[in-house]
């Protein structure tokens, strides 16, 4: 099991403010591969806001009360409203990836709103676009490193979250950007979930029915990246999670996310952060003076 969380002033108590309004208190992200079950009980709910976004596997959700269950695939978001009540649990053999944020104010009700979000949609679909985990991400980083007006930064990520949602929820589709929606969804997908494997691009493409080509010229509309591109983000970003969370070498960690020479890996590393792995490691090892306890019952 993968855990990154960061909290505002390094409190794990869930609070409101209503002095401005928004405030983010917290953001993280669980990864289950082969830890059984992570369960949240919460009754009395919470007395802040909480978003969720299920990237990957399926989470089950309870709504209202135990007995209902709801499955909830990749590519939903789960709104909590405060004082609701709240179980859901995470299961290893669902390869559930999860990414949370928790946010108060004395105006959220009527920002939601005017993000198209209404008072009575609790999951929604908005697809595995990457871009979503790249915000949560980022949130996470300023919540651990205390910058300047970080928490100026988390507002301006929480409303760039909500404008990603709105854009995905309320977006016209037509017959043919249904498919092409749904192809792309299906390739970010299948890379997610074997970024660290030898993919063949063409082999992908072929094996869809589509030109290379054509393939290639969509998916880079649709993530702004080319599939080779996309992958190798995947990749570093998740060596940098593994070089910030673990102990293991340069090589082992190149191994993990997909490269056999750990020459290239340090190499490409280095060509896309600006800084070799072992530099990177001692960043992070610096800043962890200031980073929060982790622990997975305070999500």
């Amino acid at each position: 099991m993968y855990i990154n969380s960061g909290y505002l002033h390094n409190s794990l108590i869930d609070f409101k403010d209503k002095s401005k309004p928004l405030t983010v208190g917290s953001c993280g992200t669980y990864r289950l591969k082969n830890h059984p079950r992570l369960p949240t009980y919460r009754p009395r709910g919470r007395v802040d806001y909480q978003i969720l976004y299920v990237s990957a596997g399926t989470a089950h959700f309870h709504f209202d009360n135990e007995e209902n269950e709801t499955l909830v695939t990749a590519g939903n978001m789960v709104l909590y409203r405060p004082k609701e009540f709240q179980k859901y649990e995470y299961y290893g053999v669902d390869k559930t990836e999860v990414y949370w944020i928790h946010f108060t104010g004395n105006d959220v009700k009527n920002i939601l709103r005017s993000y198209g979000i209404s008072d009575d949609m609790r999951v929604f679909y908005v697809g595995t676009s990457l871009e979503f985990p790249r915000i949560f991400k980022r949130a996470i980083t300023e919540l651990q490193r205390c910058r300047p007006h970080y928490e100026e930064v988390l507002v301006l990520l929480l409303r760039q979250l909500l404008i990603a949602i709105h854009r995905k929820v309320t977006k016209e589709r037509n017959l043919s950007n249904e498919y092409l929606d749904t192809e792309m969804d299906i390739a970010a997908q299948y890379f997610n979930d074997y970024y660290n494997t030898d993919i063949r691009i063409e082999e992908y493409a072929v094996s869809r029915g589509m030109s290379v080509s054509w393939f290639i010229r969509n998916f880079k509309r649709y993530t702004q990246m080319t599939p080779m591109q996309y992958i190798v983000s995947i990749r570093i970003a998740n060596a940098q999670m593994l070089l910030e969370g673990t102990s293991y070498t340069i090589s082992e960690i190149g191994h993990i996310v997909g490269y056999d020479n750990p020459l290239y890996f340090s190499r490409l590393f280095h060509k896309q952060k600006g800084c070799s792995p072992s530099e990177y490691r001692k960043r992070a090892e610096i800043s962890k003076s200031v980073s929060p306890d982790n622990g997975p019952s305070a999500q």
